[in-house]
């Protein structure tokens, strides 16, 4: 009996610490756009939105964004495919941060409101790709190291690390949004975001107004999501 016991503290032990490795983040990635400078492109760089589905403000300092394309291995292979956040980097609650990424291309629009960061070192697919906001500035974070994401999204049927489903595949006039105005989060790319035509999207950044939505929903400050589960 006391070997039992002990079995099943040990199991018990065990999913426990899986829980915490993978458990969601209440913040997470609500929009994404490789399609910027496009020939087609209905913007000139692209983009990222965050969203922070709680009732404080979370600091981002220490953490990543980075990019890896559809069938590579891993995320921010080299420098020039992450962006570190600053010292100070705070997304407030129930609010957005808009990341605008690459060189400036030589067609499509301006973006309508002010990024809160613009970096040249991510520049993204249009159509098909993985996007992560990653707990370390290490490069080379592989899909199969889950405790290092916060969030990811893989994008388009040749993507291998993703979220239950890649998402739908892209064109440079489309986007992906994440549903309930980035509160939805399953833990399913392809089916917690939405394509839309970018010109329609609401372009959100850190001094749009909060969620509504988000605002009437009580917080959790501990554990946010269930577990995620990442398919390579």
């Amino acid at each position: 009996m006391k070997k039992v016991a002990t079995s099943l503290l040990a199991t018990a032990l065990c999913l426990a610490m899986a829980s915490a490795a993978f458990a969601s983040s209440a913040v997470r990635i609500s929009q994404v756009y490789g399609g910027g400078g496009g020939s087609t492109g209905t913007y000139n760089k692209d983009y990222v939105e965050l969203f922070n589905d709680s009732g404080s403000a979370v600091s981002l300092f220490g953490w990543a964004l980075a990019y890896g394309s559809a069938t590579g291995t891993s995320f921010g292979s080299v420098a020039g495919n992450m962006f570190v956040f600053p010292a100070g980097a705070s997304i407030g609650p129930c609010h957005y941060m808009l990341i605008e990424l690459g060189a400036l291309g030589t067609n499509g629009a301006p973006q309508p409101v002010v990024p809160d960061y613009t970096t040249l070192n991510i520049s993204m697919s249009a159509t098909t790709g993985k996007i992560a906001l990653v707990n370390n500035t290490n490069l080379n974070n592989l899909c199969s190291n889950p405790p290092v994401f916060i969030d990811i999204v893989g994008y388009g049927p040749t993507a291998n690390c993703f979220e239950t489903a890649p998402a739908s595949v892209l064109t440079n006039a489309q986007s992906l949004v994440r549903n309930g105005a980035g509160i939805t989060d399953t833990d399913n790319n392809s089916t917690d975001f939405s394509v839309a035509a970018t010109a329609s999207t609401p372009f959100r950044n850190s001094a749009s107004p909060a969620s509504t939505a988000c605002l009437a929903t009580p917080a959790h400050s501990t554990t946010w999501g269930t577990l995620k589960v990442l398919y390579r």
